[in-house]
């Protein structure tokens, strides 16, 4: 599997205002993410998961070290456009990336300013919007539309430009469950079905369940780094880093706190369910 993005001792230092030092929030830090991998970024509030997202496509430039997008330098100038080109940004807010008042009109708003020919626009438009799940809607206005069809909307807006990659910044904070549960399915069918790179930061711990990789940022630096399961059974370890594992997990830690023995890799509602029956039924 080839490396979609590559981190190499990266640091970084917000700049102080005036008179007052700046805010260092990464040293020394080095990942790497797989080519069509769906990556989990977690941590508390403060250790660097958005100012990682920015690097990723040159939103923010490293102050040492060096990021890599495809192989290419994010702070080269001349590789700026087809870094940006390779790597897609969803925010926490859709109404932020939101820019015309046609939900088509919206999501050909990237491909057009990329200098897109019109008749592969309007493929590119159609396409990405089924993807979605928002072909119907293609003549709608966008501030009718519940808060995840606007995020479908945005995300659309970014398949449209064919990036290689995806990275979601808290894309379902300001959703309802249902709207959190359509975002959900649409990130996962787009990295199953079109391959697609997915990193996704979340403060939910079910949907970083959903991914295959999880990694936990603690003051700037990765503390834990695996699969769901391996992650999130180190529940203690969790709660010392200021994070919860998912609700199944932490009701098996719970138990076991109590003298119960159950196994703490259970991060579903319906394998949680079976391992207390069982538990009960012995």
């Amino acid at each position: 599997m080839s490396t979609a993005i590559s981190v190499e001792h990266l640091s970084y230092t917000y700049p102080g205002v005036d008179d007052t030092p700046g805010v260092t929030v990464f040293e020394d830090l080095s990942i790497t993410f797989e080519q069509g991998s769906f990556v989990a970024v977690l941590g508390s509030n403060g250790c660097g998961k958005s100012t990682l997202a920015k690097h990723f496509n040159s939103i923010l430039l490293p102050c040492g070290g060096k990021v890599y997008v495809s192989g290419m330098d994010t702070s080269d100038p001349e590789q700026l456009t087809a870094v940006r080109r390779s790597v897609g940004m969803v925010f926490q807010n859709p109404d932020n990336q939101i820019v015309a008042n046609v939900v088509e009109e919206d999501v050909a708003f990237g491909p057009e300013n990329l200098g897109i020919a019109a008749p592969a626009i309007r493929k590119r438009v159609d396409s990405a919007l089924m993807q979605v799940g928002m072909y119907e809607y293609r003549e709608h206005a966008p501030h009718l539309l519940s808060g995840g069809q606007k995020q479908r909307v945005a995300i659309a807006g970014v398949i449209a430009m064919e990036p290689k990659c995806i990275v979601l910044d808290e894309p379902t904070a300001m959703l309802d469950p249902r709207g959190r549960r359509e975002v959900m399915e649409t990130i996962q069918r787009l990295n199953q079905e079109k391959k697609i790179t997915v990193i996704l930061i979340t403060h939910h711990m079910d949907e970083a369940a959903l991914a295959e990789r999880v990694v936990v940022l603690h003051k700037g630096t990765v503390a834990l780094d695996g699969t769901p399961a391996e992650v999130f059974c180190q529940v203690e370890k969790l709660h010392r880093l200021g994070l919860a594992a998912p609700d199944t997990v932490e009701l098996c830690y719970s138990l076991n706190q109590q003298g119960f023995c159950l196994p703490l890799d259970r991060l579903n509602t319906e394998d949680c369910a079976q391992v207390l029956y069982d538990s009960l039924k012995a």
